[in-house]
């Protein structure tokens, strides 16, 4: 948080591939309840970064995809750059609905968090059922043998605070950067709370079989948790 009783610099990261059909609304969106939206357009084949731009965010561009975690530890840096207090990742693919940034960071006004898991499962969110039993298993993989529990360890849509984004050392370029990250969180002590979001899912939202996604998140997850208990030191 900014000292001196201002409000906090709340900055927007927005990772995405081959979203010129949505990524104009989310952006338009986001920058009503943010100081600055970042755009990191993850080596796109199509108008991403044109898009973006004209919906007013400052886009950072992969010239070759580099995946969703090394993707988003490009738009953390950068943002630390722009002096954020508070960091917000989403999806560019209008899976996340921008209007629910405020419910995010609601848990940060009270200090009971330093990273904030927008949960698909605090509200009945229509999750496809084959997608549900991927995040249901990887969100387990990461609760097992610890007392503080989850409910959504996949989503992308979350808030940290400065201490918390300082703790991320993302080294997974996939979707395993999801719980690498909250491994580190929690190995740090750092406050992780959830707060309800909606969904929506598109025909055109992913672009990966989400079968052979989520077996390899899974199995990221496996190796990460493995490290976490065997090598007590160094980052996760």
């Amino acid at each position: 948080m900014n000292h001196n009783n201002q409000s906090p610099n709340i900055i927007a990261v927005i990772p995405c591939l081959n979203e010129e059909r949505f990524i104009g609304g989310v952006v338009a969106q986001a920058v009503k309840y943010v100081n600055k939206v970042i755009v990191v357009d993850d080596g796109s084949t199509d108008h991403t970064s044109q898009v973006a731009i004209q919906a007013g965010a400052e886009v950072i561009r992969h010239p070759v995809s580099r995946g969703a975690g090394a993707a988003t530890r490009t738009g953390l840096e950068a943002a630390f750059k722009s002096g954020a207090d508070i960091i917000v990742t989403l999806d560019g693919d209008n899976q996340h609905n921008p209007d629910e940034i405020p419910d995010v960071l609601k848990p940060f006004a009270s200090g009971e968090a330093d990273l904030v898991i927008g949960s698909r499962f605090l509200q009945d969110a229509r999750v496809p059922v084959f997608r549900k039993f991927g995040i249901d298993l990887i969100t387990w993989l990461y609760n097992v043998g610890h007392k503080k529990k989850i409910v959504d360890g996949q989503s992308g849509f979350r808030a940290y605070n400065r201490k918390a984004a300082e703790a991320m050392n993302i080294t997974y370029p996939g979707f395993g950067f999801s719980i690498q990250t909250l491994v580190q969180a929690r190995k740090r002590g750092l406050k992780i709370a959830e707060a309800p979001i909606s969904c929506i899912y598109h025909d055109a939202g992913s672009t990966e079989q989400p079968f052979i996604h989520g077996l390899t998140v899974a199995l990221a997850v496996f190796k990460i948790r493995m490290r976490e208990e065997f090598f007590k030191t160094g980052k996760s």
